[in-house]
């Protein structure tokens, strides 16, 4: 089922997003995913156990020792030296692995093909009746908004700056330690200052459009677009299949 997932939100990525997108998205996050199941899969089990047995050896209780199992069951699929892969480390890091690409992934996926508004419409969609029990719902709306909006804005700033350090061609094994740390945090002021520049230039522009600090007075256009009637049955059919999938195997094994 876990494994499912991810092909699915796989298959999903290079069908929605553009090929140097996907190619770029899913090379990075197969890379720390496949990290991850390799150190997980090895280092669960291979640390010897603090705990012995209390149970007497078969000489002491005169008890033929247990068959070993006629269908060639092994706990220990391999051995790398002082590591090994058990069936409990292959277990741990396939769940990890695959909860981790998920999570990647479907937020990638999310930000890449929803606008802002549709984020902020869908959520404001939702948390609506928790107004009724003081919930600040305008305010959190535009909340995620502004932060939404203001993500762009931080990778664009990131990415100016490191296309300004690759243009200046500096040479780093010319440089001390000390050269080096000043150059890196010269940097991120840099950054943090023109990020800071935005965020005063989009507090006088909120101003500027009668905004003054109460969200409930303030009225926040939020259109959901392009939805469809029918992409949203669709969506919300394999929303619930998708949860049925997951919480079937627990009824039916347990």
């Amino acid at each position: 089922m876990r494994l499912g997932v991810v092909m699915y939100l796989a298959l999903l990525s290079v069908w929605v997003q553009p090929t140097d997108v996907w190619k770029d998205q899913l090379g990075r996050v197969s890379l720390l995913c496949g990290i991850l199941f390799v150190l997980l899969g090895l280092s669960t089990d291979s640390a010897p156990s603090l705990l012995s047995s209390r149970s007497p050896p078969s000489s002491v209780t005169l008890l033929p020792n247990l068959p070993s199992s006629y269908e060639g069951y092994k706990y220990v699929i391999m051995k790398f030296g002082p590591l090994q892969l058990t069936r409990k480390g292959l277990s741990a890091a396939t769940t990890a692995a695959c909860l981790t690409f998920t999570i990647f992934q479907s937020a990638s996926l999310c930000l890449t093909t929803t606008t802002p508004e549709q984020l902020a419409f869908a959520l404001q969609w939702y948390i609506l009746p928790l107004a009724k029990f003081g919930v600040p719902v305008s305010e959190v709306i535009l909340t995620l908004l502004l932060s939404l909006r203001f993500i762009g804005l931080v990778f664009d700033e990131v990415r100016n700056v490191a296309l300004g350090i690759v243009s200046r061609r500096i040479e780093w094994q010319q440089l001390t330690t000390l050269e080096t740390i000043d150059v890196f945090f010269t940097y991120i002021r840099r950054i943090f200052k023109n990020i800071y520049t935005h965020a005063a230039q989009i507090t006088q522009a909120m101003i500027v459009r009668g905004f003054r600090g109460d969200c409930d007075s303030h009225r926040v256009l939020l259109s959901a677009g392009s939805s469809t009637i029918i992409a949203n049955i669709v969506s919300s059919s394999c929303l619930v299949g998708l949860i049925f999938a997951a919480t079937l195997p627990r009824y039916i094994y347990f």
